[in-house]
């Protein structure tokens, strides 16, 4: 039987063979997102963790797995016995194991990574970590394609055109618009490596990768020509044809790095090094003038038009229905029918399916029971998963994906009475959910600048949460998608501020190791508020709609503002779902929103 262990030692023998001291295996693709194809999920394969977030590093005598504080307790577990050792991330998103290899390895090792899965911002700063060491970082080296006999295949779906009626805005308008941002800025090529940036700019969408609706592809945007780098066959003919009234040629996917090196010098080219791999990043001349930031699409796209905010509302509502659907049909069911985990989620999905428009989920679903509730990022399975038996604590946090949008959201629900502690976490998590969502802050705010709201119930009760408490959402693309981002630069850039339009999520916790975990989260549509002689004010609009388990409420905990806005809260949850809801899920639901009763 294959291991991680006899995995291990193979990759060791192939280092070994190709002169190799030590390789950095990321959790990326070629495009350096979140989410990847199976292709490309070598740290899986390899070591048998599954979370979507870790770095592995491994030299002759040391294999280690570095991954935030939302895997710490998964990672353990999924480690034990593989050879590879769980290194804890102090701060999340930061690359420490460049810190690691810089203090260990000898002058004149030979350091071997993959540069297609590798983001060029941080091959800089692994050189640049290395000086004075004379160590060689060989960015063609691929040790693991020979060794995983059994890789799945690249997918290949079909793209479908995204209607007008849900873009609000045209391909060749949209063309346009990052035309003149480039003329504004002096840009004669605009690389886009992200393929939700180019999914947005042309109005398509796809399956190649799982949760979100993406063809996986490059672009390179000219004054004269969008040049699109994919596998031809993925395009029907029909939308090959607009494409090409558009301007857009297509390019092998194989193609864009000659493409790259074919730059006329002396030119400028907008790139984003966080999603520009060090191979691509290498073919470009050196006599190209070298732009870094963030995206004009990434931009652009985050902040809404009118026709999907009124979408995004329209889903919210859809989404609202299948979780009331839901929670009525799970409160009922347990205790009189054997529910686990996965048969909630795969619950869930049935009723988010029968929504018009839904795509299917925009995530894996984190349907935890107690304890797994505790782990932030937990995925059940057949293997691990829990019966809903008993009291406790339920947590779900899913999504969906619509035509008309993307929607994440995380609620918990008792079952039993819950214990002093309980509710005192619950609400204190709460508070952190609400105190962000009544935000009013003058416009040039940035997320990191409002996120102490979000926190300061549990800091000042000595507790905290270890990951980001807010990113952007994109709209029927992927579900964590920046520029902008409320703390941790997970999905964002610190220096993007909060406008009009922007899609946030909100969503504040608290987690009891081996008890429970609670999260409410809920997504933010950034709105204009006053104009004042101190400038523009913004505000938060909750979009999503779904109640809050009342059960789990301490209201002593509560100010008066904090319980006005439940109440508020749950009536716009009724009135917005009663009237699609059968007579006893609506009577179900206007008992889970009357008004809170303080003692």
């Amino acid at each position: 039987m294959d291991t991680p262990l006899k995995r291990l030692k193979a990759l060791r023998k192939a280092m070994s063979k190709a002169g190799i001291d030590a390789c950095i295996i990321p959790a990326t693709d070629p495009h350096l997102g979140e989410y990847v194809p199976d292709h490309w999920r070598i740290i899986r394969w390899l070591t048998g963790f599954t979370g979507s977030a870790a770095t592995v590093v491994v030299t002759r005598d040391f294999a280690g797995l570095w991954t935030d504080s939302r895997y710490f307790i998964q990672a353990e577990q999924q480690l034990a016995g593989t050879g590879f050792d769980l290194v804890r991330l102090r701060v999340p998103h930061t690359p420490e194991y460049i810190e690691w290899l810089a203090y260990n390895l000898k002058k004149r090792s030979v350091l071997g990574i993959d540069g297609r899965v590798y983001a060029s911002g941080l091959y800089r700063q692994l050189v640049k970590a290395l000086e004075g060491k004379n160590i060689r970082v060989d960015i063609s080296t691929d040790l693991i394609s020979p060794l995983w006999t059994d890789r799945p295949e690249m997918p290949y779906s079909s793209a479908f055109e995204h209607a007008l009626e849900f873009t609000g805005l045209t391909r060749e308008e949209k063309i346009s618009a990052v035309r003149r941002r480039m003329e504004e800025t002096g840009v004669d090529h605009h690389l886009l490596t992200s393929p939700d940036d180019i999914m947005w700019l042309l109005n398509i969408r796809g399956s190649d990768v799982q949760y979100c609706p993406l063809i996986i592809c490059y672009s390179i945007i000219t004054a004269g020509q969008v040049l699109l780098f994919v596998n031809e066959d993925q395009i029907p003919q029909n939308l090959r044809r607009d494409l090409d009234r558009a301007e857009v040629v297509m390019l092998p996917y194989e193609e864009t790095s000659t493409m790259l090196a074919k730059l006329p010098r002396r030119t400028t080219l907008m790139l984003n090094p966080a999603t520009t791999s060090a191979s691509l990043y290498s073919s470009i001349d050196e006599e190209i003038y070298i732009i870094e930031d963030v995206t004009i699409p990434t931009r652009l796209k985050a902040i809404k038009n009118p026709t999907e905010i009124r979408n995004i509302r329209m889903t919210m509502k859809k989404d609202g229905i299948a979780l009331t659907k839901f929670f009525f049909w799970l409160e009922s069911a347990v205790g009189k029918e054997y529910v686990t985990e996965v048969s909630a989620a795969s619950k869930l999905l049935l009723f988010r399916m029968e929504q018009e428009g839904c795509c299917g989920p925009s995530f894996e679903t984190i349907s935890a029971w107690n304890a797994h509730a505790a782990l932030p990022h937990y995925s059940p399975s057949a293997e691990n998963e829990t019966g809903i038996t008993g009291n406790g604590i339920y947590l779900l946090d899913s999504g969906g994906q619509y035509y008309g949008g993307t929607t994440d959201v995380t609620r918990c629900m008792v079952f039993g009475k819950p214990t002093a502690k309980q509710k005192s976490d619950f609400t204190l998590a709460l508070k952190g959910t609400i105190s962000l969502a009544r935000a009013k802050f003058p416009l040039g705010t940035r997320g990191y600048q409002i996120e102490m709201l979000a926190r300061k119930a549990l800091w000042e009760n000595g507790l905290n949460y270890g990951h980001g408490t807010g990113h952007g959402v994109g709209y029927f693309l992927n579900v964590h998608e920046g520029p902008q981002t409320i703390g941790t630069a997970a999905s964002g850039d610190l220096k993007t501020i909060i406008e009009p339009g922007m899609l946030t999520a909100d969503e504040p916790a608290i987690y009891r190791s081996g008890e429970y975990g609670f999260r409410t989260e809920n997504l933010l549509l950034c709105v204009e508020d006053e104009l004042t002689e101190y400038g523009q004010f913004l505000k938060f609009e909750t979009v999503t709609l779904c109640y809050i388990d009342k059960n789990l409420i301490d209201i002593s905990l509560l100010t008066e503002e904090e319980r006005e806005w439940i109440d508020n809260y749950h009536r716009i949850v009724y009135d917005s779902l009663a009237d699609q809801l059968t007579h006893d899920e609506k009577e179900w639901l206007r008992n889970k929103t009357v008004r809170l009763q303080v003692q």
